[in-house]
């Protein structure tokens, strides 16, 4: 699970890992589930951000988390590795906390949580040179609210097995980290840890 903002850099390591590891690896995350999945009227579903700017949608976004949560399990149990780009937060119009409750669809996997961390002003930088529709600073230089925001709730509460700062590492590298992480062979604790806050 790679979680952090957008343009952190979380496709990029997907697409990394797809390329560089000798297993197969699944893509099954927000960009794919945004993209290919959901109907435009009902976009941007799990890609929301921060603010609670589309109530109307929450109950949408809690079940389409719940589907991909169940799906990646699916995959898993056919004896698939998946990797999946998310943008968690808990700053809806009706504050969601449920992270862990969807983590709980993955009981009894191994699952490497990575904290996917970018300063904000690279995050501009790329925002301003990215194809795509995406908010860049004002003419004065400011950061758009919705930006700061991502910055502010994506990382909260800030529980991960394994952090990677974009700023310094390639993809390439990233992708070599979370192989080495997963190699390592240790049982990762994020997401219990998670799960347990719903307690």
């Amino acid at each position: 699970m790679l979680n952090g903002a957008p343009r952190a850099g979380k496709s990029s390591i997907v697409s990394a890992l797809q390329s560089s590891a000798e297993e197969l690896w699944m893509n099954l995350g927000v960009d794919v589930v945004v993209k290919h999945m959901t109907p435009e009227r009902m976009r941007p579903g799990i890609g929301l951000r921060p603010g609670g700017e589309r109530p109307d949608l929450e109950n949408f976004v809690f079940r389409s988390y719940s589907a991909l949560y169940k799906s990646i399990a699916a995959h898993a149990a056919l004896g698939m590795n998946v990797v999946a780009d998310l943008g968690h937060h808990n700053s809806y119009a009706t504050p969601d906390g449920r992270w862990g409750h969807y983590l709980q669809e993955l009981e009894g996997l191994n699952v490497l949580i990575v904290g996917v961390f970018c300063p904000l002003d690279e995050i501009m930088r790329r925002r301003a040179v990215s194809e795509g529709d995406y908010l860049t600073a004002t003419a004065q230089g400011d950061v758009p609210l919705p930006v700061q925001r991502w910055q502010d709730e994506v990382h909260k509460p800030g529980i991960y097995d394994l952090e990677l700062d974009t700023s310094t590492l390639s993809p390439e590298q990233c992708a070599a980290e979370i192989q080495r992480a997963i190699a390592s062979g240790g049982r990762f604790e994020a997401k219990n840890k998670l799960i347990a806050l719903l307690d």
